[in-house]
């Protein structure tokens, strides 16, 4: 055990201290004297505080439910489908994506979350790297896309039951839809409440059906190719795109930002895991290339059988396993577990969106510019009980209502348009962080800032594709002028609430 002596800045510059022979340690990571931990700085002493929010929280995730979770909350199963519409291009458009955005992404989200791994994840980082109005209107923007995912959890799920059961009136049942939702909303809430400590079992259970439904995709074109059912399989195919650079630059937008996000979303939990700074980056880079494969490989499975054919965008994956099982006498069955499956995952990944959301509020509360009702705990469960409920009931009531009349499903269309908008904004903050953000938080590590200033370029190039949108609408600018009203309205009502709770704090 090294002699205890008095910690003293050794290198101003690079901000590392010595606590003795042997514990030379950087102010960039999260390790401390074994014997005396001194704050020395308002950006530590701001972490302190929401580390000792947080020791009320439970601490049951690990390194594997962290993993589970990434793979979980990032792969979807329609984006095999629009990557497929690109034909044999698909990987160039994929590896466009990986290399501006996806990797960059990852190196961002490690280099903060290991220097911040604190409940609240982007919240904390962007409040500590600029201020607190900053953090509150990128958490508001995130918190919009989760209640709008929430809202449509419903109707993913009708969907995907109605595939399996082959009951095509389901979608079109608005009692139905209604009563579905309902239950996913109520369900994923008690779930919520009880913590992670049932919460990652059902992330992790979700996290498997992917791995098996993907499995069966990207094995499907060899047992095909033995089978003799398929002549061609390019899994790495090699093609450049033959369309214009507007529409390989939208394609690759959404790609980035729709597809290859949400690594950052896993570390809203760091206060609910036992060894944040060091696990949540972990599992990025194990999550990641996992992450790449599955998307690159799907969309092959799907283009080796689905080819020129009409590609189902909603169930491309159920589709795919139908075409290359059709001569199986169980074909049907088959792809209705498939289907069966993929709605596990969406159940599963509704749920991670459900308990991101409610901690959120709780950490604003923490801050005081949400009402300390946010921040209350369940007293046996320690999970913020009232955010949960409001969560719930505000998805719950945004689900129902868009079911009522076409006016308020027009609304509801208009802010899920929108959401692509909010999570541009997101992470163009979360990138510009370590180029702008405050000295404990700003990198001087040059390919960090070069990874930084290509992602901060995809959200951009994400925000003008929403906003001016290639795809066939009556009037791109009516269109484009409804979507920037309501992200201007909705960050709008977010300042609001933040001059508010101002306000309170001054009280």
């Amino acid at each position: 055990m090294p002699a205890t002596t008095t910690p003293t800045p050794s290198h101003r510059d690079g901000l590392q201290f010595s606590c003795g022979p042997g514990w030379d340690f950087d102010f960039g990571k999260r390790f401390a004297c074994p014997t005396i931990f001194v704050v020395t700085t308002d950006l530590e002493r701001a972490e302190q505080n929401v580390e000792t929010r947080s020791e009320s929280l439970k601490k049951p995730l690990g390194l594997s439910d962290l993993v589970l979770t990434q793979i979980l909350f990032v792969v979807g199963s329609s984006w095999v489908g629009a990557a497929a519409k690109l034909g044999q291009a698909h990987l160039f458009f994929w590896l466009l994506a990986i290399v501006l955005f996806y990797i960059p992404q990852a190196a961002v989200v490690i280099y903060l979350s290991n220097r911040m791994p604190l409940e609240g994840g982007i919240y904390q980082w962007a409040k500590l790297g600029f201020n607190e109005f900053a953090g509150f209107i990128t958490a508001w923007n995130l918190w919009l896309l989760s209640i709008t995912v929430i809202a449509l959890g419903g109707m993913f799920v009708t969907t995907n039951i109605s595939y399996a059961l082959g009951a095509a009136w389901m979608p079109n049942n608005k009692w139905c839809v209604s009563l579905i939702s309902s239950a996913l909303v109520v369900g994923l809430g008690w779930t919520c409440l009880r913590g992670l400590s049932l919460g990652k079992w059902l992330h992790n259970i979700g996290a498997f059906a992917m791995f098996l439904v993907y499995g069966a995709l990207i094995l499907l074109p060899l047992l095909g190719l033995v089978r003799g059912d398929i002549k061609n399989y390019q899994p790495l195919p090699i093609a450049l795109p033959t369309v214009s650079i507007f529409y390989c630059l939208n394609v690759f937008t959404k790609l980035g930002i729709g597809a290859l996000a949400g690594f950052e979303y896993v570390a809203i939990l760091a206060g609910e895991t036992r060894s944040p700074a060091r696990d949540i980056g972990r599992s990025v880079l194990i999550a990641s290339p996992i992450i790449a494969l599955m998307f690159i490989l799907g969309t092959s499975s799907v283009l080796a059988y689905v080819g020129n054919n009409p590609i189902d965008l909603i169930g491309p994956v159920p589709q795919t396993l139908r075409l290359g099982l059709h001569s199986f006498p169980s074909a049907a069955a088959i792809a209705s577990v498939g289907i069966l499956l993929m709605t596990l995952r969406t159940v599963a990944s509704t749920s991670v969106h459900v308990t991101g959301s409610s901690r959120l509020p709780m950490v604003a509360g923490w801050d005081r510019l949400l009402p300390a009702w946010f921040s209350r705990l369940h007293p046996r469960y320690k999970t913020p009980i009232n955010s949960i409920i409001f969560v719930g009931t505000l998805t719950l009531v945004i689900a129902i209502a868009s079911q009522i009349g076409a006016g308020i499903q027009e609304a509801f269309q208009l802010i899920d348009n929108a959401a692509n908008v909010f999570y541009g904004i997101v992470y163009f903050t979360m990138f510009a962080l370590p180029l702008f953000g405050a000295l404990g938080v700003r990198t001087k590590s040059i390919w960090l800032r070069i990874a930084a200033i290509c992602g901060a370029a995809v959200a951009i190039l994400a925000i003008f594709y929403t906003v001016y949108p290639i795809i066939d609408v009556p009037s791109p600018l009516i269109f484009g002028a409804k979507v920037a009203a309501v992200t201007i309205i909705a960050n709008a009502i977010g300042a609001a609430i933040y001059v508010v709770g101002k306000r309170r704090q001054g009280v």
